[in-house]
């Protein structure tokens, strides 16, 4: 992305943020207003009409002020202002604010500031890699028959699959480096825009994984796709999509790992969700119930962990949360595994059922839960105690565990699911 258009996009962003804000400001203020002047009854009309006339002008006021301030953005980048360095895609915080942005209002970013969206795409050395071969050899000097996906979950970006290797006195700071130099794999890391629905990001998951087998350097014998958190979600719909779709790369999965998915759907994206609706019964909270429902689409699927567009088509997104998601089955050529962390060391415990590991409960990790019920394989879980949800991304035990599951050979054909 080009830094002038990151530049203006980024004022139309604060522009709206903070217009969105005053609005907030101004509806509660009105609805506290309207409710004590009601009591008051006809004899405070005229005091209720003069305070309509300032109010409403202060408020225009401020809301134009802050709607100038993209203009005044644009008409500086087109003198030639420029800061030190990019704003945002030029520097590892602001690569961290880009990825917040996408997935709390990603899908609000395709649609009104498309040079802040993150498109679904390979990257490597800190770029876009094009789905063409002469690309990928380029990226992937040592391409082999056998990949690795990783796909990471909500808000982030694929440098979280090295966080904290700086404290990994290892030869092997990240997973994908150890299972390249163990096991001969080639690891492939993503970037999309996490604040679009689960389905919309699946299927171009599915799309994106066909085009780079097709455009591989070398024959794709075997894929393995490991998926953070959201992430698990969008290669199980992706895998859905893909089947159906007839899609090449389907049949070439042979293990899919969700680290700390949340299969059942994440407690927290239900708080708030309730929160929202029970703000908006009364019309003093109603402004702050619509910011609230303000948030991306992606989040909303994190209710109960919504795969296909069926689970979010024709629900009302206001209305309480329930449980109407699809069963979406295994691919059937794959071996599928978890890890699932709590804070707390036993995962059965009522303070793990409480806590988990910040964001996912283990029932909702492992697919335990009441009505619906992944067919994980005896063997094929795996609970680490002590941890949080993002120490999942790269930490030893991980590391350890997924190297004993992807070593492990392929299971002759008439025994594969």
């Amino acid at each position: 992305m080009g830094s002038e258009a990151e530049i203006r996009a980024a004022g139309r962003v604060v522009g709206d943020a903070l217009a969105g804000v005053v609005g907030v400001v101004r509806d509660t203020h009105h609805a506290i207003a309207d409710r004590v002047f009601t009591a008051v009854g006809p004899v405070a009309w005229p005091v209720r009409a003069a305070h309509g006339v300032i109010a409403g002008g202060v408020y225009a006021t401020v809301h134009g002020a802050h709607a100038v301030l993209p203009r005044l953005i644009g008409f500086a980048v087109g003198h030639g202002w420029r800061p030190a360095r990019a704003p945002l895609s030029g520097n590892p915080a602001g690569r961290f604010s880009l990825a917040v942005l996408n997935g709390l209002w990603g899908d609000t970013l395709d649609g009104r500031h498309p040079e802040l969206a993150t498109p679904m795409a390979v990257r490597s050395g800190g770029a876009d890699v094009p789905l063409t071969t002469e690309a990928l050899r380029a990226a992937f000097p040592a391409a082999g028959p056998r990949i690795v996906v990783f796909v990471h979950g909500l808000c982030e970006t694929e440098d979280y699959w090295s966080l904290a290797a700086d404290r990994h006195a290892t030869e092997h700071p990240t997973l994908g480096s150890r299972l390249e130099r163990e096991l001969g794999r080639t690891a492939v890391q993503l970037r999309y825009n996490t604040g679009l629905h689960v389905s919309d990001n699946g299927l171009r998951l599915s799309v994106l994984l066909d085009e780079l087998v097709a455009a591989w350097p070398v024959p794709v014998e075997q894929i393995s796709l490991i998926g953070h958190s959201m992430g698990g979600l969008v290669i199980r719909s992706a895998g859905r999509q893909g089947a159906a779709a007839g899609h090449r790369w389907v049949p070439a999965v042979r293990h899919v790992v969700f680290l700390g998915t949340p299969h059942l759907g994440a407690p927290l994206a239900r708080g708030v969700h309730t929160t929202a609706w029970l703000l908006a019964r009364l019309p003093e909270s109603r402004p702050v119930a619509r910011l609230l429902s303000g948030r991306s689409a992606g989040v909303h699927d994190l209710n109960y962990g919504a795969l296909v567009e069926e689970d979010w088509r024709d629900v009302d997104p206001d209305a309480l949360p329930r449980d109407n998601c699809t069963d979406v089955p295994f691919l059937p050529e794959a071996e599928h595994y978890f890890i699932g962390a709590t804070l707390t060391r036993e995962h059965d415990s009522p303070l793990a059922t409480v806590l988990g590991d910040l964001f996912v409960p283990y029932r909702s990790a492992s697919g335990a839960g009441d009505r619906r019920r992944l067919p994980f394989a005896d063997g094929n879980g795996r609970h680490l105690g002590g941890l949080h949800h993002f120490d999942l991304l790269n930490h030893p035990a991980v590391h350890d565990q997924l190297c004993a599951w992807l070593a492990e050979p392929d299971p002759p054909a008439a025994e594969q699911r």
